[in-house]
């Protein structure tokens, strides 16, 4: 991980702690000409063992509504944080979104009785892509086995100075790139993507060879 990288996470994590030390009553400032929210309630722990940042926010309007670390995620702490937020609010609360965790629907239904709620759909989605993923994941490696081998097709040009030299080492470079570049399940599947980018390879190989570019190489 990139030393940037790093520090853009410190920087994020202050701006949110820096949310749960200024007064409440900036709520009613970040929600203007809003009648109603939705609260999405979710926990980043860095490592077992640690303390948890839990984030609500509010998915209509984008807003981080509230976020405090703690040590642990028994419902009444959970539910005195969507209390503390639906207390500071100046809209009504028309329901919540988490994942299937549950000390989080406890709480919810804890702060928000008879109140709308709905499991997050991204966690859904991805619980029912498995199978797909673990196809997808194979049919990857499969793909990788095949096209890993391009050093000694760049070293059999090493020697050479022809303007066709150039070419093969775009190709490699364009192989190498299709291999790195990961897709993010469930909504991008790395191994299609893979086969879609291999599939516009060999096209454009094809195309070449058609036009007598492997003739000249």
């Amino acid at each position: 991980m990139a030393e940037r990288t790093v520090t853009n996470l410190l920087d994020r994590y202050d701006e949110l702690l820096a949310v749960t030390l200024t007064d409440d009553r900036r709520l009613g400032k970040l929600l203007p000409g809003h009648v109603r929210v939705i609260l999405a309630i979710d926990g980043l722990q860095p490592d077992v063992g640690h303390e948890v940042l839990w984030v609500i926010r509010d998915v209509l309007s984008g807003e981080v509504l509230l976020a405090r670390s703690l040590l642990s995620a028994r419902r009444a702490d959970l539910a005195e944080l969507v209390a503390e937020v639906r207390d500071a609010l100046p809209v009504p609360v028309a329901g919540g979104v988490s994942d299937g965790q549950r000390p989080i629907r406890r709480a919810v239904a804890n702060a928000l009785p008879g109140g709308p709620y709905q499991l997050c759909q991204f966690h859904s989605l991805r619980e029912a892509a498995g199978p797909v993923f673990e196809a997808d994941r194979h049919a990857k490696k499969v793909l990788e086995q095949r096209v890993r081998k391009v050093r000694p097709i760049e070293r059999s040009v090493e020697d050479r100075a022809d303007p066709a030299v150039e070419v093969v080492r775009g190709y490699c470079s364009a192989v190498r790139s299709a291999l790195t570049d990961d897709g993010r399940p469930p909504l991008a599947a790395s191994g299609l993507k893979l086969h879609g980018r291999l599939t516009a390879i060999r096209d454009s190989l094809g195309r070449a060879q058609a036009k007598g570019g492997s003739r000249r190489s």
